[in-house]
């Protein structure tokens, strides 16, 4: 089981700090944003201390093809309403793409977009646009993970068929592949409880060769409520037993499992979430 969860990089260890980080949670792989997902201030890579993290991450086994990064959240681009944040989107995708390549990672998670309220046909065409922009002469060797998501508000990427749209008419499909959040399609009204029919679904639309990475999330909302609520796992409405399956689903082995649970009482839960995986045991967690 190749598991590990969001991990800061923030303070003067930076990336160092990330890779400490995930092995005190007993993890062996992890994800990370290279700056604030809120804005666009980065440091300059070389003050990530990026070699002496690559250095401890093969001291423990923890493999840098399955390190996941996630795009900022501000990138949107599906936005035709106003088209300095289209062209925002583009050039600090672009700049995150050469991050990306200048560490190494090969797997950068983006939430598709939202069209605010200019219709999902033209927020389609737009992240098709906009993908092809970033793709066309980016040095980038890995690819865009595009993540499904709950349907909240005009969000785009809600359905494996609204996924599979935009690979197929981007013009570099053999850059992209998908990231599964499994609070996101439970919200979006997917039912996970036999979740090989969900991957015999997802194989059908998109190609089971096209999933890189899962986010293994309970949800505190219902199945179909379109909310985007993150919940503990084995505290939500999807329940650790099917949330335990996905993480051992032999189909799916080779594919990095991210969590992404809320913090308890400001503290982290991933040591013991990954534990409980690890265990296939659930127990109420004591941070």
């Amino acid at each position: 089981m190749i598991i590990g969860s969001h991990v800061s990089m923030s303070g003067k260890d930076t990336l160092l700090g990330s890779v400490k980080e995930a092995l005190s949670y007993g993890a062996n792989t992890f994800m990370f944003y290279t700056g604030a997902p809120q804005n666009t201030r980065r440091k300059a890579i070389s003050e990530l201390k990026v070699e002496e993290a690559k250095t401890l991450m093969k001291e423990n086994n923890i493999d840098l093809k399955n390190v996941v990064v996630h795009a900022p959240y501000i990138i949107n681009l599906a936005n035709t309403i106003k088209e300095e944040t289209f062209e925002l989107a583009v050039n600090f995708l672009k700049q995150e793409l050469q991050r990306c390549q200048d560490i190494g990672t090969s797997i950068l998670v983006l939430h598709p977009g939202s069209h605010v309220k200019a219709g999902e046909e033209v927020g389609l065409q737009q992240i098709i646009k906009g993908l092809n922009e970033v793709l066309k002469d980016t040095p980038y060797q890995g690819k865009i993970a595009l993540e499904t998501m709950a349907g909240k508000g005009s969000e785009l990427g809600k359905t494996f068929e609204e996924i599979q749209y935009l690979i197929s008419h981007c013009d570099y499909p053999e850059k992209l592949g998908v990231c599964l959040d499994t609070c996101h399609i439970h919200d979006a009204g997917y039912d996970l409880s036999n979740f090989d029919v969900i991957l015999d679904e997802f194989d059908r639309i998109i190609g089971l060769d096209r999933l890189l990475v899962v986010h293994l999330n309970d949800s505190k909302n219902v199945q179909g409520a379109h909310k985007d609520r993150h919940a503990n796992l084995g505290l939500g409405e999807i329940g650790f037993d099917i949330l335990n399956g996905i993480a051992h689903n032999e189909r799916i082995k080779d594919v990095p499992k991210i969590l992404e649970t809320p913090y308890i009482d400001g503290k982290a839960p991933y040591k013991e979430e990954i534990d409980m995986l690890k265990n296939q045991e659930f127990r109420n967690i004591e941070v």
